[in-house]
């Protein structure tokens, strides 16, 4: 047996655990835990590169997704929420600014650990990062931090929702608000329900277009580029894909079948990100930019419970 052939045995099952995570027997959690498990024996691939796979995939799916929202209830459900994604993401980021300087962490590390966590994870860092001129290191450390956090909250919340008894539209404004990446709000709130599911990607996803104003004064504020700003584009087509159908309603038969292999395809990418966490990453990071991501997560998890609770 040649050296390759192990590598091409692992390859092929990679693969073939990567399609089992299309069956509905599989869910988000066990996904990513899949991914992590096959990463941590070493049998990931390395001639994929699952970062621009996950990105791309996550993309696709979300725009998917659109084709499920309901127009109306989108509007309606964005801006009765409005003062909450407001409000979240401007504590985050003040509440972060405070904690890197108590902390003694570097500046542009804990400004990426607080955007992702104020707006969207990795696509809030990887659009405010070229725009701060933050170096690789500091990227990846900020990257680590939140998926590390996206990884626990797939547990956690729907755990919390169900103790707590919230109901799936409370859960759905919560896990959108207080869980860090797209692809981890979307896998919480699938587990919790249809109606969680829905009124998430709807508010994650208005909060997502904060994305570009933050990187701008954030480009601003450490002297950086505000010509290199990654915009997510799949934002805008996702919009599309609500209006279309919408404004078409005689395709939903297929709007149906887009939006379910949409959701099977989340899963997938979770189990991707899985596949991109390793134990080694998670010592690389550190305590302080882990404690820092920590304490954020829990101010503005258990404040926008709160705020959801007493809006009743």
């Amino acid at each position: 047996m040649t050296s390759e052939s192990p590598n091409k045995i692992h390859l092929a099952l990679f693969i073939l655990v990567g399609l089992l995570c299309l069956m509905p027997m599989v869910s988000s959690p066990v996904a990513l835990i899949l991914g992590f498990t096959l990463a941590s024996i070493g049998w990931a691939p390395d001639q994929i590169h699952l970062g621009a796979l996950t990105k791309k995939l996550l993309a696709y799916s979300i725009v998917g997704l659109g084709f499920g929202i309901q127009l109306d209830a989108a509007v309606s459900i964005s801006l009765q929420n409005l003062p909450l994604i407001l409000g979240s993401i401007v504590l985050t980021l003040v509440l972060g600014f405070g904690l890197t300087k108590l902390l003694k962490l570097d500046a542009k590390t804990g400004h990426l650990v607080a955007s992702g966590t104020a707006i969207c994870g990795g696509s809030a860092i990887a659009a405010v990062s070229p725009a701060i001129r933050a170096n690789s290191e500091q990227t990846a450390v900020a990257l680590a931090t939140v998926f590390i956090l996206n990884s626990i909250a797939l547990f956690v919340f729907p755990a919390i929702g169900h103790a707590l008894s919230l109901s799936q539209h409370d859960f759905g404004v919560w896990s959108a608000i207080a869980i860090h990446d797209t692809s981890s709000v979307v896998g919480a709130a699938s587990a919790y329900g249809s109606e969680a599911l829905t009124t998430a990607t709807t508010i994650k996803l208005a909060r997502a277009l904060w994305i570009i104003p933050i990187a701008l004064i954030s480009a601003i504020l450490f002297k950086g580029n505000k010509n290199k700003i990654a915009i997510p584009y799949f934002i805008g087509f996702y919009c599309l894909a609500i209006a279309i159908a919408h404004w078409l309603p005689q395709g939903q038969v297929v709007y149906e079948a887009v939006f379910e292999v949409s959701k099977r395809l989340l899963v997938v990418c979770l189990f991707l990100i899985g596949a991109g966490i390793t134990i080694k990453k998670m010592k690389s990071t550190g305590p302080k930019p882990l404690i820092l991501g920590v304490l954020l997560w829990l101010a503005i998890g258990s404040s926008s419970l709160a705020y959801i609770l007493a809006s009743h």
